[in-house]
């Protein structure tokens, strides 16, 4: 039998355990931060190298991180904005990938300037077809911006979740915090410039919280006014209209991505940040940017974000050494 100190401990224990799940509960705490990642066709080739790895030798990675999601689109796509696309991998070959590994599938068809003509391309619609009817226990999604499309999807294909993108640059609080009282969106992506509103979003449901899915790496400048401007352009050239670049007059604008500056930035949200600010206040998913700034960047943030410094050149000789894959 069961010693009289043996029993106490052990219901002691038991208690402790239930309470701190009662205290997570009641607090909204959560235990694991959800990422979603860019390039699902532009950077095919990388992922196809470094899923297995993250599978494999999972002691390299964080305990406390997974990969929910990765989104993009495929070159050229109609329906496609917010940043170029340059991806040409084939549809099929990128769903068997997501399905072997239990990722989440997101096209990114966020052009912002849709009318009623362009909801028949028959590219975006086959598209829409294929990640539906894909046969994987985790369901795909696609992020949107125009209302126009998300009617259609939502009539079209009610099995794919929607995304509300940054790219409707969410500014202001309230309209925020409307954007995620719409059932139509499973998660929202507010502008960057609203990630350190700390007193705000303390005081979201926590239900609204589920929901918000933060940009945590974007380098414009947070004083930047043009940036409905700039995704505008990209949507104006999906739709084939011969417009000129569009030419960022904010500060740095015209040095390009830098990791380095993104860090700088007031709006970044660094791994210390998630750990000790986000994840005790109820947030569990945050969004990397990175389509069209190369495989080796993305591999930085992915060394960054979620492996532990003394497995990352281990992790680096993994991934160059690997015959299929040319980072630069």
């Amino acid at each position: 039998m069961e010693c009289k100190a043996k029993k106490c401990l052990r219901i002691f224990f038991n208690a402790l355990l239930l309470n701190n799940a009662r205290q997570r509960a009641y607090t909204g705490m959560v235990d694991s931060v959800h990422y979603h990642l860019p390039g699902l066709f532009e950077f095919y080739d990388f992922y196809r190298v470094f899923l297995p790895i993250f599978r494999e030798r999972r002691e390299w990675f964080y305990d406390w991180c997974n990969i929910a999601s990765i989104y993009g689109a495929p070159e050229g796509a109609l329906w496609g904005g917010g940043r170029t696309s340059f991806g040409n991998a084939d549809a099929r070959d990128v769903l068997i990938l997501m399905k072997e590994f239990g990722i989440s599938a997101r096209l990114t068809f966020t052009n912002s300037l849709l009318r009623e003509e362009h909801l028949v391309d028959e590219e975006c619609n086959y598209l829409c077809r294929l990640f539906e009817a894909a046969e994987k226990s985790v369901p795909n999604g696609v992020i949107v911006h125009s209302d126009l499309l998300a009617d259609y999807l939502k009539e079209n294909y009610p099995r794919l979740y929607l995304v509300s993108s940054t790219t409707k640059v969410l500014t202001d609080f309230e309209d925020f915090r409307s954007e995620l009282n719409r059932e139509d969106f499973k998660y929202v992506v507010p502008d960057f410039r609203l990630n350190k509103e700390f007193e705000l979003l303390e005081g979201l449901l926590h239900t609204q919280k589920d929901k918000v899915e933060f940009l945590c790496n974007e380098c414009c400048d947070i004083n930047c006014q043009f940036r409905k401007v700039c995704y505008e352009n990209v949507s104006r050239k999906n739709l084939g209209q011969n417009v000129p670049d569009h030419k960022c007059t904010a500060k740095g604008g015209q040095e390009g991505y830098m990791f380095s500056k993104a860090m700088k930035n007031p709006a970044f949200i660094g791994i210390g940040e998630i750990q000790e600010k986000y994840l005790p206040m109820g947030f569990s998913n945050f969004k990397i940017e990175g389509r069209g700034l190369g495989s080796a960047m993305i591999f930085e943030f992915l060394l960054y974000y979620m492996t532990k410094p003394e497995h990352q050149l281990e992790l680096r000789e993994a991934v160059y050494l690997d015959s299929m894959l040319d980072l630069f």
